[in-house]
């Protein structure tokens, strides 16, 4: 039986890999900060798929804690086949800000951790095959401040391992979605005026995600509506995506701290 690991895997996107994996007869192991949340999460999952569902509690900001998961990764009598980096962190702070912790914290999370998990996923299913998915954004497209930036890393990042695992029966791939309905909107703080019909749910995210890497494709976008507009956003003159990114951000409120999507 196959075994997926996914970071962040209690709520949101996350949950809903979590959810579609164990529908699909997966075991898990569930990486997350909130030990309580974890337990009724697995629990959950358990009774209602009857796989077995193994926890961790970490938190990605904690180069400790990521240690812990690598080892998990590298455990050779439990091996895995799945490996899901979802966590990630909302970073509202301007970029001139002079207290820089919350772009140190989300680059902890979203680029050091993922760098150095995929990194242990890459080693570990090498010559018996595997997949690993990376969870960046639409907006690695666009110039909406420190997020998409760290997400741009994320893509790039998931391509170049995608390139250097090629023949070894592990894949690589980036999902790209646009704007999703979790609660990680709301616990972030912020406010948007995006049309309802721009918004998708975190199930159809982990569907299209899940097919696309069994299919290994490097580049995953849920939805066709966002695949079109990626392929705008990739081709329209830099000085309109710079417009485009100026409304966007100009319609969010700037709460100062940050979320984990964990």
């Amino acid at each position: 039986m196959a075994t997926a690991l996914i970071t962040g895997g209690t709520s949101g996107i996350g949950a809903a890999f979590a959810r579609q994996l164990a529908s699909e007869g997966v075991d898990l192991v569930l990486v997350a900060r909130d030990a309580g949340r974890l337990k009724t999460v697995a629990d959950e999952l358990h009774a209602a798929a009857g796989i077995h569902v193994e926890t961790l509690v970490a938190d990605l900001a904690d180069r400790k804690d990521v240690a812990a998961v690598v080892a998990r990764i590298e455990d050779a009598e439990r091996p895995l086949d799945i490996v899901i980096n979802n966590a990630g962190s909302g970073v509202r702070a301007p970029l001139t800000t002079a207290d820089v912790a919350v772009h140190e914290h989300a680059f902890e999370v979203m680029c050091r951790a993922i760098l150095v998990i995929g990194g242990a996923a890459g080693r570990s299913m090498r010559g018996r095959g595997g997949r690993i998915i990376n969870i960046s954004s639409l907006q690695t497209y666009l110039a909406t401040g420190s997020y998409a930036a760290i997400k741009a890393w994320v893509t790039a990042y998931s391509q170049s391992l995608a390139v250097e695992l090629r023949g070894t029966g592990v894949t690589s791939t980036v999902v790209l979605p646009g704007w999703v309905r979790t609660e990680w909107h709301e616990r972030a703080g912020g406010r948007s005026s995006l049309p309802g019909f721009l918004w998708i749910e975190p199930e159809t995210v982990a569907r299209v995600a899940l097919r696309d890497a069994r299919r290994g494709r490097g580049v995953s976008i849920p939805s066709v509506r966002y695949r079109v507009l990626g392929w705008f956003a990739r081709h329209l003159p830099l000085v309109v995506i710079r417009r485009i990114s100026a409304s966007i951000s100009s319609t969010r409120s700037e709460p100062s701290a940050v979320t984990e999507k964990s």
